[in-house]
């Protein structure tokens, strides 16, 4: 097939780094967004971010914006970092179909994939999220809009905090133009609150933040990593996706994600737990080898950050 070959060879471009860099310009300078939407397989697009931390001069589109036009309307994943941003992907998705948006999908409840849903909101389209995103957005988002509109400046203007019109709690079902879209929340992974979007008659996972791809994986101080990999182990694998969109890289298959991300963890907690036998402190942790992984987008920002947080959680394990 076509676009089969086509999505391997992106594949392949990326893992060679041909596309994984934060010094990439805008690639998109008539939009507020970083790229244009691209046709991954059939039906699903996804409008792939910078793989840079958001900033300014990326508007804040530094994860993946996707959207699945059905044979009956169109529903989007992430309503982005702004309504701006949001705004701008609406106009995308117009040009490709006359459909409305349906839905809208939240992968979890950080800036990136709730800030815009005030746009979404007030064009009257429903938004969903996980109970445990909406919890997030419910108790932080004054913060994470604070944040954003420090970096965004007037890139800020109109977006709000608005909570989600529907929360799931494992897995909701959505029946739409003949296609099966299963929302799911397989376990915890890089936030509690963590949502995929799966359509398997056409092998897609829209994985959100539970996969990785070109830039290393961020540790927040509510990420369990241990809880992550067995997300990943238990809940991800046996799906076996052909086609991924992470929550941040470009789309690939599943063993280049399970290389950036969950091979990561486990590298990164067998070396902490070695540091820890060893009798080694947080101070120490810091400073463990992560060389392996230094041609990772956001090393410099993360690597020292993310050793802490294993070190924090690992130490009375």
């Amino acid at each position: 097939m076509k676009l089969f070959g086509a999505l391997v060879a992106i594949a392949g471009l990326a893992a060679q780094g041909a596309w994984a860099s934060e010094d990439i310009a805008d690639k998109y300078p008539q939009s507020e967004l970083y790229d244009k939407p691209v046709e991954v397989v059939p039906h699903v697009f996804s409008a792939i971010g910078a793989t840079a931390p958001p900033t300014y001069e990326n508007a804040g589109h530094n994860n993946n914006l996707s959207f699945i036009v059905t044979g009956e309307g169109v529903i989007v994943v992430n309503g982005g970092a702004s309504a701006r941003l949001a705004e701008a992907l609406h106009d995308e998705i117009k040009v490709v179909t006359d459909q409305p948006v349906k839905w809208v999908i939240s992968e979890n409840g950080q800036g990136h994939a709730v800030l815009g849903n005030s746009y979404w909101a007030d064009q009257g389209i429903p938004i969903l999220m996980h109970e445990e995103a909406a919890e997030e957005v419910k108790e932080n988002g004054d913060f994470i809009l604070q944040g954003m509109e420090r970096y965004n400046r007037e890139r800020a203007e109109g977006t709000r905090i608005v909570m989600p019109t529907r929360t799931f709690t494992d897995k909701m079902v959505i029946e739409m133009g003949g296609v099966t879209i299963e929302v799911l929340h397989l376990g915890p992974a890089h936030g509690p609150g963590d949502t995929q979007v799966w359509i398997p008659e056409w092998q897609v996972m829209i994985a959100g933040d539970i996969a990785f791809h070109e830039r290393m994986p961020p540790i927040f101080g509510d990420t369990c990593v241990k809880c992550w990999i067995e997300t990943w182990e238990q809940g991800l694998e046996p799906l076996a996706p052909t086609y991924v969109i992470p929550g941040h890289g470009h789309p690939t298959n599943m063993a280049q994600v399970r290389r950036y991300t969950r091979d990561y963890l486990v590298d990164l907690r067998a070396k902490i737990g070695a540091h820890i036998e060893e009798g080694g402190d947080l101070a120490g942790a810091y400073y463990i080898d992560q060389s392996r992984w230094a041609h990772l987008d956001t090393f410099e920002e993360l690597a020292t950050k993310n050793a802490g947080r294993v070190y924090e959680e690992m130490e009375w394990e």
